[in-house]
């Protein structure tokens, strides 16, 4: 079973944002156009629930939140039901840390999931994205590096994404 995420990020600018944008609607399938709300909880795992006008999940995902790959469950639920989960999560003692929302444009590019992000109060980011097995991580980050070059797109150090979620973080609730 395919559950490690391999993925590479970047902060890209509004110009940015429409570039890529316009060589996804032609060059890629659009799998998904949809405005997604995300609430990640406290604790030692990163547990978060996301809903989107399509549906809901709840995400486990193993190890730290900016490595480039990690073991990453999730489960569908309907969407009414997404007030009752965080009702859940909060009843059995986790905290809202931070609830994202975002609108993103999710594309299947060379066999790769590719999504661009505009998130309120956090930014444009690009994301590529591969589901892996555990065997093949080193070939994915290869790929996936190859396709951002591709792309024109410098990979944003991860000391930058770990500064800025810090912030967002201590002051999500007044950025959105």
């Amino acid at each position: 079973m395919k559950n490690i995420e391999v993925e590479i990020r970047s902060f890209i600018s509004d110009e940015d944002y429409v570039r890529l944008v316009g060589f996804m609607e032609t060059e890629a399938e659009l799998v998904r156009d949809e405005e997604e709300e995300t609430v990640y909880f406290s604790g030692e795992n990163d547990l978060r629930i996301q809903r989107r006008s399509s549906g809901a999940k709840i995400i486990l995902k193993k190890g730290n939140i900016h490595d480039t790959h990690r073991e990453e469950n999730e489960v569908n639920f309907h969407r009414e039901d997404f007030g009752k989960i965080e009702t859940i999560l909060i009843g059995a003692g986790l905290k809202v840390e931070i609830r994202w929302f975002r609108k993103r444009k999710e594309f299947l590019w060379k066999g790769v999931k590719v999504c661009v992000d505009k998130t309120k109060g956090y930014g444009n980011i690009i994301e590529i994205e591969i589901m892996s097995d555990e065997g093949d991580v080193d070939a994915s980050k290869k790929k996936i590096s190859s396709l951002m070059k591709e792309l024109g797109v410098a990979q944003t150090p991860r000391y930058v994404f770990e500064d800025r979620f810090e912030y967002y973080k201590k002051n999500w609730e007044r950025l959105v």
